[in-house]
């Protein structure tokens, strides 16, 4: 306020002065009003001014020239508006929300069961070989025979498998007289000698298998029955026992185990006979039992006993019938009776899966005199199997050569792996005819990524 009790920046007229005092009166009035309305319109700027320290810095500095002029009328219109904007209430920004996504949960990586399987040819014991048997247990000072030497450098083969596969070409068994080709017969000393160095399962499924009749197979059923520690299959005593499909399980896979033979060198079981062999022109019989045991097994291995003999070539027969045994269920097939290694490889089904094929390993062990008799293969492989998905794989397979070995008038008949074969050995081997070149004509029938010379 000023000395004169008035706002400094309120301009009354001049003609308020030089009036009576009715006029006065009057205007004395409407001063009291407009005193009033200026009370009214302090409170409001005052509130607005409040409300501006809220809005922001650029409406504090508010110059006294804006503010409006202090009339009779009420407010206007505009002023009204600019009042209710100022005091307008300013919304809150919300706080953006933030979403997690829920943590990812990968399903476990799948355990893989693996099992090494060892697979071995023609274990073909000539009356060489178990003469000399004989001679070297009884230089050591026992009696019956001691097979040890011959197979000496392969069992280590053997031994490293958790699961390993012979085709026993011979009958088994002491009731018998020990007997030479052209119908064998081998001491029960020669299985026994074959499951300590570490074979599990034998095939019975050759053409041999009935060169001492009825007799010589129950005789030969009878020595693989007293030790259940190992499988034979290939050949039963009745129904009942083919019924009865050989499975083993290693590592959480189960095998079941199957063979059959294209003939029995023309020899055949009595008609009134409860054994059971199964020759390879019974497809009916065969897919039947194929198909079964895929639903017993995880791996399903058929042995047949195919091909022609000391030939190194794959016949029709033998292809046809690997896809059909595929086609029907079995993963592995090993075969046997050409004497001599074939090829190998994948056969694969409508549906894009497999299994494998040796088509002939060869011998383990023989004194034939033929040359390309003289080359075989170990099959070796790795069996996986997903354990979620059940699903089989091979792995690592190999073929790993071998020779039958012997000096003049089959002295000394034994196995040596081929990655130890020495010029010695061949310059020294009774077999007439047998070369380097021999050895390499059947090795180029192996794939070369399968070939393992070790």
């Amino acid at each position: 306020m000023s000395q004169s009790g008035r706002p400094p920046f309120i301009n009354f007229p001049k003609t308020l002065a030089k009036t009576g005092s009715n006029c006065y009166n009057i205007e004395k009035s409407k001063r009291s009003d407009n005193m009033k309305m200026f009370m009214r319109l302090l409170a409001g700027l005052s509130a607005a001014v409040m409300l501006s320290s809220c809005v922001g810095p650029a409406e504090e500095n508010i110059h006294e020239d804006a503010l409006p002029s202090v009339t009779s009328e009420a407010p206007s219109a505009a002023a009204a508006t600019t009042t209710a904007a100022t005091t307008t209430a300013v919304p809150a920004t919300a706080a953006p929300t933030t979403t997690s996504e829920p943590p990812v949960t990968l399903p476990p990586e799948p355990e893989f069961y693996r099992v090494n399987i060892l697979c071995a040819g023609d274990n073909l014991v000539h009356s060489s070989i178990y003469n000399q048997a004989a001679r070297r247990a009884k230089s050591n000072g026992e009696t019956g025979y001691d097979f040890s030497y011959p197979y000496e450098k392969i069992e280590k083969y053997v031994a490293a498998a958790d699961l390993a596969i012979l085709n026993q070409e011979t009958i088994v068994t002491d009731d018998l007289e020990p007997s030479d080709y052209p119908r064998f017969c081998s001491p029960a000393a020669l299985g026994e000698h074959m499951i300590d160095i570490g074979f599990d399962v034998f095939s019975m499924s050759n053409n041999h298998v009935l060169d001492r009749g009825e007799e010589g197979l129950i005789s030969c059923l009878d020595f693989w029955d007293s030790h259940p520690e190992v499988i034979r299959y290939g050949a039963y005593r009745d129904e009942a026992d083919m019924e009865n499909i050989r499975l083993k399980t290693v590592n959480n896979i189960t095998f079941a185990f199957l063979g059959y033979m294209e003939h029995t060198n023309g020899l055949s079981l009595p008609a009134d006979s409860a054994c059971k062999i199964t020759y390879l022109k019974e497809l009916d019989i065969i897919e039947a039992q194929i198909k079964r045991a895929k639903e017993l097994a995880d791996v399903v291995v058929v042995s047949p006993h195919f091909g022609v003999e000391v030939s190194n070539e794959v016949t029709e027969q033998q292809y046809m019938l690997a896809q059909k045994f595929v086609d029907w269920g079995a993963d592995l097939i090993i075969g046997t009776q050409p004497h001599t290694a074939q090829t190998l490889g994948y056969v694969e089904r409508a549906d894009g899966t497999k299994g494998f094929c040796f088509y002939c390993l060869g011998n383990l062990i023989s004194s034939m005199d033929r040359p390309l008799a003289m080359v075989g293969i170990l099959g070796s492989l790795d069996v996986l199997k997903n354990s979620q998905t059940g699903e089989i794989s091979f792995e690592n397979i190999k073929a790993i050569p071998i020779i039958d070995q012997y000096g003049e008038k089959y002295y000394q008949v034994h196995v040596v792996p081929y990655a130890e074969y020495t010029e010695a050995d061949l310059r020294a081997h009774g077999c007439k005819g047998f070369t380097q070149e021999t050895i390499d004509e059947v090795l180029e029938n192996i794939p070369e990524e399968y070939l393992a010379i070790e």
